[in-house]
């Protein structure tokens, strides 16, 4: 096995919408031999790694999401590094990320990533299954290191993203509403949007494109489905100064 650095890091924000509510993986960060495993709900973390000497960063990246969600070419874009020297302030963390390393570490600095991953299609490893959760944004417990921190910042790249990019599609069924899309656009923004003036806006787009199928298995009227036609976007991009 390579030989690890144990000065860089990357750690994954990754978030995944159900229909109603923004989430983010998370997993536990195991217990050391001589931990109370009662204090055990309390020690969350993002998906992160200390990268090897002889690893590009973006592969480290990549190679965390595949074991966390068993998903190949996730959307996947560096956003930040978090370089503090008070990242490591608690000493409980500091003492767990010796020993699990192996190595004398005084400090980190992290190359942050946020992924977009659709829920229903992860599929982790099946000894990862127990220690992984998808955890409302809202309800993100207090997590080790400075990883509530990068979520915050996390967030607030997606939604600088979100306007000018339609990456929201990454977190959305190939087949959606225009209910789900606005969903998905009020939780990430944060804010409600005009039902009307949403739609007006959206069916001018090319790049949505109306099917002849509706919702099934719901107790209310049908809705139409539409898909993302990425193709179309991608040629018309120069043109488009905002998305929705």
């Amino acid at each position: 096995m390579n030989r690890l650095n144990p000065h860089i890091s990357v750690d994954c924000v990754i978030f995944g919408f159900d229909g109603l509510q923004l989430k983010v993986l998370l997993n536990e960060r195991e217990l050391l031999p001589d931990e109370d495993s009662s204090i055990l709900s309390d020690l969350l973390k993002l998906p992160g790694s200390l990268i090897s000497d002889t690893e590009e960063l973006d592969i480290s990246a990549y190679r965390v999401l595949k074991e966390l969600t068993g998903l190949d070419k996730i959307f996947l874009k560096q956003f930040a590094v978090f370089g503090s020297p008070n990242r490591l302030q608690n000493t409980n963390d500091v003492e767990w990320l010796r020993k699990t390393s192996g190595m004398s570490i005084e400090r980190v600095v992290t190359i942050a990533y946020y992924s977009l991953v659709k829920i229903n299609e992860s599929n982790p490893n099946e000894s990862l299954l127990e220690k992984t959760s998808w955890i409302p944004l809202n309800e993100v417990p207090q997590l080790i290191f400075d990883h509530n921190i990068i979520v915050n910042s996390a967030l607030e790249a997606l939604r600088k993203e979100m306007r000018t990019d339609p990456i929201g599609f990454e977190l959305l069924p190939k087949k959606f509403t225009l209910r789900q899309l606005q969903n998905l656009y009020e939780v990430i923004m944060g804010n409600k949007l005009d039902n009307r003036n949403f739609r007006k806006r959206i069916v001018k787009l090319n790049y949505l494109v109306p099917l002849s199928e509706k919702e099934k298995g719901v107790s209310h009227k049908p809705a139409q489905l539409y898909k993302f036609d990425k193709k179309t976007f991608l040629r018309e991009r120069k043109d488009i100064g905002f998305v929705i």
